[in-house]
């Protein structure tokens, strides 16, 4: 007998998401399981951050988002009450710490809850050795890892759903994991709902594809999403939930009180978010983009249907974090008339300094322009990003202190805000380890301990990118803004950027697929000629997917530069005109409506 679909609520897409969301998963009778993210790239690499310093990597290991602690504490009792389970990845670097402190926290309240927790990605003691095998080589361009394997303060595998699974069959009522990947928090509990083999290609894609949606939480709900005036600017966000079926079909919905909405457009902006190409790699299945088919079934209901999947891949990826240096930002401004000449001299000043500082990176920025008759000292004035890295702190201890001492020596109405001390600059290595290297494990605090199989597994191939658009037919054009013909997301994995574009009308779709190829997406953007840009053709969701190769230097938690992880890079896109022809261009935003805009 097909058992009923199963109804998996997201309660955390990132760490510092709202605290309050797990209560209100926890309080929703209709869930099956409550899943919470915490460990984006970023989040890692900025709690590896604040270990950097003489004798702090070790204490690194015993970090955990305490923060889940303090959202599960007053929960225990409903959760043992309703029998609902919970699955996240809170442990970071210390799952077992924890799930440990959680099981003592439910005796204490006289609970018979039943803690797992997940572990075999930690793989720092391993690296020499791996590294003399020739494993965790860049998973972009290949280089080894050796130059860099001794300055690591975390390795950690990016382990598939297996674990969690087998913990919920064994009466897990709480699994607390490491570095999973992101969709491995919906691919077990689906895969232990339904009963699926590790084989059921199609059914797990289907889950890591429902997963993929939910895992950043308010995102799906139409956060981060460029239609966003649609959603009637409520004070909070809601949190998605996917009903995932027997055969791996899924519906994405919400809470009928919950601000936001779900619809193809919301679901289709969290799909492309942070994928690398049509095939998504998870550890236990290779997710087909290209075969998912989007549909609005009712009201904050979307159907995510016609997944396909592929056999495991026989790698994974280990994310790496290790301290380069040094970083420091600073916030100057220029007001009133002449700002550009005062930003100038500015410029002047401050990189007259930085010749005897031996900075690795050095950042001016001046964002905006003033206002046209300014009502107000802030619609007069322009903020200038000053941003820099160096090996050395003290370098940039004098940058900052430099900036003051032109106070008065300096352009008319200085002033500056933010210069906190120099930070450690932490980067982020991609490295690639074979999955059956791995020590899977599952722990039960009261109980066993069990390796976990993996499943079976093929290398993958990636398919070649699109190539170049066909050239359009020559028409009769007329400028418009790219972002009134479509939708975008944007941001990181590593150290590229992807931007997914999707047409806002369907009539649209072969126009931009015959248009806005790899090239001219770079002159738009004004790339360095060192960003590679692939371009990957969605049409089962009207969609190109643009993977900028490089983007961020070395990686994106290493950026300096603005927009550290790309967030806006698609709204930049957006932004920009392009001529379309005239039987597309009409109730399309026009090049004199862009220039129209501005305060009233």
């Amino acid at each position: 007998m097909t058992k009923a679909p199963i109804r998996v609520a997201n309660f955390s897409g990132a760490l510092g998401d709202y605290i309050g969301a797990f209560a209100d998963a926890i309080a929703d009778e209709t869930i099956d399981v409550a899943i919470g993210d915490y460990l984006a790239e970023m989040t890692m690499g900025r709690v590896a951050e604040g270990f950097c310093g003489a004798g702090k990597p070790q204490a690194l290991a015993g970090y955990y988002a305490d923060i889940f602690l303090r959202q599960i504490t007053p929960e225990l009792g409903r959760i043992a009450e309703r029998g609902v389970k919970v699955v996240t990845n809170a442990g970071a670097f210390n799952p077992a710490g924890l799930a440990t402190l959680i099981a003592r926290e439910a005796a204490a309240q006289g609970l018979g809850l039943r803690v797992a927790y997940v572990e075999g990605d930690d793989l720092l003691g391993r690296v020499p050795a791996l590294a003399a095998e020739g494993q965790l080589a860049n998973l972009d361009d290949g280089a080894p890892i050796g130059p860099i394997a001794d300055k690591l303060l975390a390795a950690n595998a990016y382990l598939g759903g297996w674990g969690i699974a087998a913990a919920l069959t064994q009466g897990a009522d709480i699994v607390i994991c490491g570095r999973v990947s992101d969709a491995s928090l919906v691919l077990g509990p689906a895969a232990w709902w339904h009963g699926w083999a590790k084989d059921d290609w199609d059914a797990l894609a289907g889950s890591v594809a429902a997963g993929h949606i939910i895992e950043c939480g308010p995102q799906a709900m139409g956060g981060n999403f460029s239609g966003f005036a649609q959603l009637g600017a409520p004070t909070r966000l809601g949190f998605p939930i996917a009903e995932i079926a027997a055969d791996g079909s899924a519906v994405i919905t919400k809470r009928a009180g919950d601000g936001g909405v779900v619809t193809v457009d919301t679901v289709t902006a969290q799909l492309m978010y942070e994928i690398q190409g049509t095939h998504y790699l998870n550890p236990d299945v290779v997710l087909h983009i290209d075969s998912i088919a989007l549909s609005q079934q009712g009201p904050d209901r979307v159907q995510v249907s016609g997944v396909r999947g592929d056999p495991a891949p026989d790698t994974t990826k280990v994310g790496c974090f290790y301290q380069h240096g040094w970083r420091a930002m600073i916030w100057g401004f220029a007001t009133g008339p002449d700002w550009r000449e005062k930003a100038g001299w500015l410029r002047v000043q401050m990189e007259a300094m930085t010749a005897d500082l031996a900075l690795d990176e050095f950042h001016f920025q001046p964002l905006g322009q003033p206002i046209a008759d300014p009502v107000s000292e802030a619609e007069a004035t322009v903020a200038i990003r000053i941003a820099a890295a160096a090996q050395s702190r003290s370098s940039l201890s004098k940058l900052l202190a430099g900036y003051a001492s032109f106070g008065l020596g300096g352009i008319p109405g200085f002033q500056g805000d933010g210069a906190g001390p120099p930070q450690p600059r932490v980067h982020y290595w991609p490295g690639l380890v074979r999955q059956a290297d791995l020590d899977h494990r599952v722990t039960f605090i009261d109980g066993p301990d069990m390796a976990v199989a993996m499943p079976p597994m093929a290398p993958f191939v990636a398919p070649a990118p699109a190539g170049p658009a066909p050239a359009a037919p020559t028409s009769e054009t007329r400028a418009v803004l790219l972002g009134s013909l479509v939708h975008a997301r944007s941001g990181d994995k590593g150290a590229n950027a992807n931007i997914g574009v999707w047409v806002q009308r369907p009539e649209t779709w072969p126009w931009l697929r015959d248009t806005l190829d790899a090239d001219r997406l770079a002159q738009l953007m004004g790339l360095d000629p060192s960003v590679k840009v692939e371009r990957h053709d969605l049409p089962n969701i009207n969609g190109l997917l643009f993977v900028l190769k490089g983007y961020f230097g070395t990686s994106g938690t290493g950026n300096i530069a603005l927009d550290q992880i790309g967030k806006a890079a698609g709204e930049f896109l957006r932004a920009r005109t392009i001529q379309v022809p005239m039987a597309l261009a009409g109730g399309f935003e026009t090049l004199e409506a862009v220039h129209d805009h501005g305060r009233p």
